[in-house]
């Protein structure tokens, strides 16, 4: 276990703190309560949050430009007015279906976006992997349990993704031109591999390629190598971390959402600070996380 601070960011306690992203034009972050049906926007220089109410489940945030946002909800794409928070929908994602909604997602450095869906309550195999470029919506990959850990690595030439429920992160060759995959997925890492235990949540990939991953149930974030080695180990100071993401003017501290959803009375008691979001200062070597460039 590597020590490194961590700031508990002045802002709401989140029943699943997801999909945070980080605008380093205006060094904000952004990120959802899936299930309370909020955006939260954090500005760094004022140490101040502001909530946004959603319609719907909402859990994958990327931008466009200085004045608009991409969001995923549980039933397609948006284009967010980030003054006044209009929203016009872009596409449809399996909007006739109220039994799943989006969860992970990430933008590709060629500027399209992979999104994951899932089953409202984690039914098996109820999730698929799209791939979007603000016209079309492909399927990737379908059977997925708990799509998670979508990255990428900055040429755009592999991908990564997992299942929690199969607790394993796969790997796979991309046209760079476009994030679309090249080959069939090949097992990166498993459970096994995870130091401290827990399962395969968020991942965000940094700038020489190591996945860092949010280790649900460790209280933990763990870094891999391209070769799969363990590099580093982070505590995070609650024991579900859902995602990472590298915030600061060098992006070299990492934002980590968390979670207390399933917990009991008794667990949320034991885990206080679970829900709140956390920014570790280990150092890191991130990339900017790539703005979502429409097909029009």
């Amino acid at each position: 276990m590597t020590n490194a601070a961590a700031t508990k960011l002045n802002a709401e306690c989140c029943r699943l703190g997801e999909g945070p992203n980080y605008d380093r034009h205006t060094d904000t972050a952004w990120w959802f309560d899936i299930i309370g049906q909020k955006l939260l926007e954090h500005r760094f220089a004022s140490a101040s949050t502001v909530i946004h109410t959603l319609p719907r489940m909402g859990s994958i945030l990327a931008r466009i430009d200085a004045g608009r946002q991409l969001i995923v909800m549980d039933d397609g794409m948006y284009v967010r007015q980030i003054a006044g928070g209009q929203l016009s929908r872009l596409a449809e994602l399996e909007a006739d279906n109220d039994s799943t909604r989006s969860n992970d997602g990430r933008v590709h450095p060629s500027g399209r976006l992979w999104i994951g869906t899932m089953g409202k309550k984690a039914e098996d195999k109820a999730g698929t992997i799209y791939w979007f470029d603000g016209v079309a919506v492909r399927t990737l990959y379908r059977d997925i349990t708990i799509p998670n850990s979508i990255c990428f690595s900055p040429d755009g030439q592999t991908g990564y993704f997992a299942d929690t429920k199969q607790n394993t992160v796969w790997r796979v060759v991309l046209n760079p031109e476009d994030g679309t995959p090249r080959g069939e997925p090949e097992v990166f890492v498993t459970g096994d591999d995870l130091p401290l235990g827990g399962k395969f949540d968020g991942s965000v990939m940094d700038e020489d390629g190591v996945v860092w991953n949010a280790a649900w149930g460790s209280g933990s974030v763990c870094g891999f190598a391209p070769d799969a080695t363990l590099v580093r180990v982070y505590e995070v100071p609650a024991a579900k971390p859902t995602c990472p993401v590298f915030v600061g003017d060098k992006l070299n501290k990492m934002l980590v959402t968390t979670a207390w959803q399933g917990y009991s009375e008794e667990e949320r008691t034991a885990d206080r600070e679970a829900g709140y979001t956390f920014v570790l200062d280990g150092n890191f070597r991130g990339v900017p996380e790539p703005d979502f460039l429409p097909r029009t």
